[in-house]
């Protein structure tokens, strides 16, 4: 695994200190690109050197968003931490589980936190395509967001040891925003077709986008992918034709 395409995002984080205090946790396992959804002047950056420490440039480094999905764009997989399953979350993997499985991919990975107060909200893990769980006492839960992110990203930086002088075999996959295009391309022909009276776009749209992103799509099958849609489109369209000129 390379430590260099760990992204780690802090959607929306309250407390400046909680910010520096996830740089440090990055920095003593070797991660360094920090994502913030929000925006940079709502924070007291004495506040974030300070817990930081020798940390502060991963901040300086930063990058801020207006959303999950920009800050992911790049990436192959998009994994937010929670406590709740939730109606679309599927199988929550473990750190262990979910490092393990970052290790065997060939491109960004991106590990979202949530707001210290909320967590994720149903609509922001909707952005993600897996969910990963960090178990905690059922009496006291809650973990302070610095912890999560040491949490994770050391359960990241023990499989980066164990994977270090492995290549991960096979191509390398689309990233989430050309994805997109693919999902676009196959919405696109099945409205043509008449697909969309029941379910709708946008869920039909959420489902391609869940399914395809786990199946680590090449840059050929994602093209392959799109040309069978075009196809059916086409073919349909073709079909139509003949039966409007036939009276049927």
């Amino acid at each position: 695994m390379d430590l260099n395409n760990i992204v780690i995002v802090l959607d929306h984080p309250d407390e400046s200190r909680n910010i520096g205090a996830a740089c440090r946790a990055m920095a003593n396992n070797d991660i360094k690109d920090l994502r913030i959804v929000g925006n940079k002047a709502d924070y007291d950056l004495d506040h974030i050197h300070v817990l930081a420490i020798h940390a502060g440039y991963i901040f300086d480094k930063a990058r801020f968003y207006n959303s999950i999905k920009e800050a992911t764009a790049d990436c192959v997989i998009c994994a937010g931490t929670t406590r709740r399953r939730g109606k679309k979350r599927g199988k929550l993997f473990l750190p262990e589980e979910f490092a393990k499985k970052a290790g065997e991919t060939a491109g960004k990975v991106g590990v979202i936190f949530g707001n210290e107060r909320t967590g994720l909200t149903d609509e922001q893990l909707d952005e993600c395509n897996i969910g990963v769980t960090i178990p905690s006492s059922d009496d006291f839960g809650s973990l302070n967001l610095s912890h999560a992110v040491q949490i994770m990203s050391y359960h990241l930086f023990r499989e980066s040891l164990k994977s270090k002088n492995k290549k991960v075999a096979g191509v390398t996959p689309i990233h989430l925003n050309r994805l997109d295009e693919t999902v676009q391309n196959i919405s696109n022909n099945l409205e043509k077709v008449g697909f969309f009276k029941m379910p709708g776009r946008e869920d039909m749209e959420a489902f391609w986008r869940n399914i395809l992103s786990r199946a680590a799509l090449s840059e050929s099958e994602a093209k392959y992918l799109e040309k069978t849609f075009s196809k059916i489109s086409g073919l349909a369209g073709k079909n139509k034709e003949i039966d409007d000129k036939e009276g049927k």
